[in-house]
């Protein structure tokens, strides 16, 4: 597990495509659980470690995971996320280039929990969500193209879906449309960085994740941006 950030308040770490943030019905171990365990035996701590759960990435997702060591910064961070006073960065791997070089795309998104998978609608429809994102090109291959991709709301599948509704299916991703799995299992979608306002010492944070070079994809892109943590 790679830590790339850590205070009294806030852990953030970068999250592999195998791993889920928090339990569930697979019974596999979290990534919340390895950080309380991290915290444990790095403070020597003799009773329960306290880890919330800020946010999520979807399991195929890989990416900086940023989570409350208190719950005083629990409370906060939430509020910051529900709010928009966290600017989120993905990166995507794309197979088509998109209609634009940059662009902001509004949809409304249903979400089928049997199929769990959602749908983007040009228009509003029953049951639908507001999900907007802005997108820009960043760079290509002879077959690929990355977007860099700012999310505006948090909708389910929200960057999947709106981006293969615009003809962009992520690399790997079999559930939206691309026609191949990736060999790890895993989507080429990457969160890369969170901007904020710490939500305890009112310092300005910018943290990034490293991009997963064990994926040759990932590693071609690389030199486009290069990881780090500024405060």
């Amino acid at each position: 597990m790679e830590v790339i950030y850590e205070d009294n308040h806030l852990v953030a770490v970068s999250k592999t495509c195998s791993e889920i943030v928090q339990g569930d019905k697979t019974g596999d171990e979290p990534l919340s659980e390895k950080v309380k365990a991290y915290i444990k035996e790095r403070y020597a701590k003799p009773g329960a470690v306290f880890i919330g759960v800020t946010h999520r990435l979807d399991r195929p997702v890989s990416g900086l995971v940023i989570f409350a060591r208190t719950s005083k910064a629990l409370a906060r961070m939430n509020e910051l996320f529900r709010t928009g006073g966290v600017q989120k960065i993905y990166w995507a791997v794309v197979k088509n280039r998109p209609p634009r070089e940059a662009d902001e795309i509004t949809h409304w998104i249903t979400r089928n929990e049997k199929l769990n998978k959602s749908f983007a609608h040009d228009r509003e429809v029953p049951g639908s969500k507001k999900a907007i994102l802005r997108y820009r090109l960043i760079g290509h291959s002879e077959r690929y193209f990355l977007l860099e991709i700012e999310l505006l709301t948090g909708r389910h599948h929200q960057i999947r879906c709106q981006l293969a509704k615009i003809g962009c299916p992520i690399r790997g991703d079999l559930k939206y449309g691309y026609p191949r799995s990736n060999p790890d299992g895993g989507i080429s979608l990457h969160a890369r960085s969170a901007t904020f306002v710490h939500p305890v010492s009112k310092k300005g944070l910018h943290l990034v994740a490293p991009l997963p070079t064990a994926d040759p994809m990932w590693k071609a892109f690389g030199e486009i941006g290069k990881s780090g943590t500024q405060d």
